[in-house]
């Protein structure tokens, strides 16, 4: 029977991120993978055709780029093939009218955008992105602290110390507030809000959801302030990056080694027993990094002492399902609204605030939506090398979807169908869709490869329905509560068992947050 220090079990980013972190510390460190690539929901294939790289989920990395993992470990990455392409011309919306609005890194050039709607809202942009610049340090401070945790406590006093009791009422504000109600107080006009507030959807959080301000307000003034960042040749560069520096540290990954149990002994965890039968012993850590559902509904074996705990993860509660359609093409989309949106990272295709409110409101009852909000990324755009000479790839993120399905608001397909049999007619849809902003778009498209809720979940079995938050991030499951209150701080009731990713605070996204913080509560 092997033994190490420390099994990890999952190599997604956050799993790699802690077990770097570990065997920098000197720890025997072994993650073991049940899928036969690492990554989890960051890895990028040749999906449609050859020579066409697609990222098949996650794609902008800006997050890990300004991570705290990433800041410690950046020159060691970079000399395992690490590589990060910028965009200097972030995210855009397309409106009903065929105009659009975008955010370009060069101030100046993103408030002349604005100021030709409302010279109101332009100054407001910039009295915004001046307070981002005093406020960030604080926000990405109790973003990158353990919650909670006198870490946490320090920033909100330096905060205090720093902005006074008002700054303190105006964030509480913010993190409380929905997307709509917080722009209504800062902008008038109707397509600047209509920008920002379609950040809200990447997440789950429809114009009127509490707590839904914030990814909009961070994700406007970060791009404002650093640009947007992908992967040189694909996402999978940053797992590239940690498979290779956790190897040279003496680490080991195990890919097409599920796991079947997470053996306990005593109430403590004390290793892993692989599909197999073989069994690695772990003689100071567990580390899940895998949905809490799937640890105590199918790793961990039950216990009544845990039954409280148990019935509180069973209750977690998914977000809403996500499309993926990954398209090779002749060229980049002829947008309708300006030629210039070829040069945008990402185009947003969700052209109101009412039209994201039915969207989520008919996913949220079971229902296809009519008009989904549609994230259509253009990673060619600035990155050639993922598709052969004069060709593109496109990566639409069909934003929100049910994981099951009870009608179609369009009435075209027929209620009760699988995903299985309608993704290929929904895809449809949505090409349709893009084409009233971009006309001949399916007469550029070379290959298709769709990935529906269902199809997800089976690449990626944390994405439970679909849902590639790994859970929702509405108030009750945040913060202190994620993934359930007391259970924040990535312990759980069996001793030795820990968990991270995207399930645990800070939550979803690229930011490495929850295996670097888990590692250094570890071994500091």
């Amino acid at each position: 029977m092997a033994a190490v220090d420390a099994v990890v079990i999952g190599a997604g980013h956050n799993g790699l991120a802690a077990a770097v972190n570990l065997a920098s510390k000197g720890w025997s460190v072994t993650v073991v993978e049940a899928k036969d690539e690492p990554g989890g929901a960051v890895k990028t294939r040749e999906l449609t055709l050859p020579g066409f790289r697609h990222d098949v989920a996650a794609m902008n990395l800006s997050m890990f780029a300004g991570s705290a993992f990433h800041g410690q470990h950046a020159g060691d990455l970079a000399r395992h093939g690490l590589g990060f392409v910028p965009a200097e011309h972030c995210f855009a919306s397309i409106f009903r009218d065929q105009t659009w609005l975008g955010v370009s890194k060069n101030l100046d050039v993103t408030t002349s955008r604005i100021a030709a709607l409302s010279a109101r809202d332009a100054e407001a942009w910039k009295a915004m992105f001046a307070e981002f610049g005093a406020d960030a340090p604080h926000i990405f401070g109790l973003l990158g602290s353990p919650m909670p945790s006198f870490d946490a406590f320090k920033v909100l006093w330096k905060a205090w110390r720093a902005r006074g009791t008002g700054w303190v009422y105006d964030m509480v504000r913010l993190l409380l507030a929905s997307p709509r109600d917080f722009l209504d107080a800062r902008f008038e006009n109707q397509k600047v809000k209509t920008m920002m507030a379609a950040w809200g959807l990447h997440l789950d959080f429809s114009p009127d959801t509490a707590g839904g301000a914030l990814f909009p307000y961070l994700e406007s003034m970060a791009n404002q302030a650093f640009g947007m960042v992908i992967g040189k040749g694909g996402a999978s560069t940053i797992i590239d990056g940690m498979v290779g520096l956790l190897t040279e540290k003496g680490g080991t990954v195990r890919t097409g080694s599920p796991v079947e149990e997470i053996v306990t002994t005593g109430g403590r965890a004390t290793g892993v027993r692989l599909a197999s039968g073989e069994v690695i012993e772990a003689r100071r850590a567990v580390i899940a990094n895998v949905h809490p559902q799937l640890v105590f509904g199918r790793l961990v074996k039950a216990d009544p002492a845990r039954a409280a705990f148990d019935r509180k993860i069973a209750g977690f509660r998914a977000g809403p399902g996500t499309m993926m359609i990954h398209l090779a093409l002749d060229g980049l989309p002829d947008w309708t609204a300006g030629e210039e949106l070829k040069r945008f990272a990402y185009v947003h295709l969700a052209p109101d605030l009412p039209m994201m409110a039915k969207a989520y409101a008919e996913a949220a009852s079971g229902i296809r939506p009519a008009e989904p909000a549609l994230v259509v990324g253009q990673p060619t755009a600035l990155d050639p090398s993922r598709a052969p000479e004069g060709k593109h790839v496109l990566w639409v993120q069909v934003r929100v979807l049910p994981a099951e399905i009870g009608g179609d608001a369009a009435g075209e397909i027929a209620p009760g169908t699988a995903w299985a049999e309608a993704k290929e007619a929904y895809a449809d849809r949505v090409i349709r869709l893009i084409e009233t902003y971009a006309p001949g778009l399916s007469g550029k498209i070379l290959g298709r490869s769709v990935f529906s809720p269902a199809d997800l979940e089976a690449e990626n079995p944390n994405l439970i329905g679909g849902d590639n938050l790994s859970g929702s991030h509405h108030l009750d499951q945040n913060f202190l509560f994620r993934p359930v209150a007391g259970h924040s701080r990535y312990k759980t009731p069996v001793t030795g068992l820990y968990l991270c990713g995207a399930s645990t605070w800070p939550g979803a996204g690229t930011g490495a947050g929850s295996g670097h913080m888990l590692s250094r509560m570890l071994a500091g």
